[in-house]
């Protein structure tokens, strides 16, 4: 099965490298607009093969993306000196409209995943130029918060000694400064977690949970402070995607795709639990948040709708 990865700097090549180490797909292919950074990231995964996975990966050009059952697209422009937030929208909405149409004209049946920053209104947009090729909403998504959920899983079990395979732990809303930690929803090995908690003797007083719920919303800003970008964690999120949607795997995540109504926000794109298999999102869950929750979702929700309607390609 053939993979697509649109953007070949840190989190493309990331991903990439993620994919080969866990076995993800049979073919990858590697597209930058500048091939030389394509070809030598190509050639160094490569030469990881031998020690991980039997995969072909290789450089080419969109033409090459034929077949491609995902594409993950990582290509974006970064912020300048002075330049505002909305400012950088508007030019990662231009390199979208060129980016997405070339994918879709090779790999017509592929499911775009989108990895570029701010993810919600990426995917946003990724939607909207993709409908205009004919592509069904239900197959484009964004990485969304897989990445914040698993930063709070890891963190909770680390507090609480267990292995984070075995925490279920949610984070809703935008990929940013206004995600919702689910801690009302939140278990380990079938129990709500005050309840495992109070078992096992572990306090969980709420100093305990501002730290965590500080590592988690603020891990970014951490990571890029000591060492200038975030990808290991969000190469392996994307291989994870990519993984269900190949082997339609129907697994839980929280990616975030178009909705048409959350929390009395309409037409807004953010994360909550979605079923993800081979054709895309198969079905979202609105999660029985709790009353504070469900408001920060609320104000989540509106603040990836203010930066949507300030797009004017969306209003064209």
């Amino acid at each position: 099965m053939k993979i697509g990865v649109v953007g070949c700097g840190f989190v493309g090549s990331t991903a990439a490298y993620a994919m080969v180490m866990q076995g993800v797909g049979r073919e990858i292919v590697l597209v930058d607009r500048s091939q030389a950074r394509a070809v030598a990231e190509a050639d160094d995964i490569r030469h990881a093969v031998p020690f991980a996975h039997p995969l072909e990966i290789r450089a080419g050009a969109y033409a090459d993306l034929a077949g491609s059952k995902a594409v993950v697209i990582c290509a974006g422009v970064n912020q300048q000196p002075g330049e505002t937030r909305l400012q950088l929208l508007a030019r990662n909405a231009a390199v979208f409209a060129e980016v997405v149409p070339q994918v879709l004209m090779h790999a017509p049946e592929a499911i775009l995943v989108v990895a570029t920053n701010p993810v919600d209104v990426m995917t946003h947009l990724a939607t909207h130029f993709a409908k205009q090729c004919g592509l069904e909403t239900s197959r484009v998504l964004g990485s969304g918060t897989t990445l914040d959920t698993a930063r709070f899983r890891s963190l909770l079990a680390s507090h609480c000694g267990v292995d984070s395979h075995h925490v279920h732990a949610d984070v809703c809303g935008e990929h940013g400064d206004s995600e919702v930690l689910a801690w009302s929803l939140a278990s380990i090995g079938g129990m709500p977690l005050t309840e495992f908690a109070k078992r096992r003797g572990v306090e969980l007083n709420q100093e305990i949970r501002n730290a965590i719920d500080t590592g988690v919303r603020r891990a970014a800003y951490t990571i890029i402070s000591g060492k200038g970008a975030t990808y290991y964690g969000i190469g392996s999120a994307l291989s994870r995607i990519v993984d269900v949607i190949l082997h339609d795997q129907r697994a839980i995540l929280t990616v975030c795709t178009p909705a048409p109504f959350v929390a009395g926000v309409s037409d807004v794109t953010l994360s909550m639990p979605r079923l993800v298999g081979g054709d895309g999102v198969l079905a979202s869950f609105d999660p029985p948040l709790d009353a504070d929750e469900l408001a920060g979702l609320a104000r989540s929700a509106g603040v990836i709708r203010e930066a949507l309607d300030s797009l004017d390609v969306l209003k064209s």
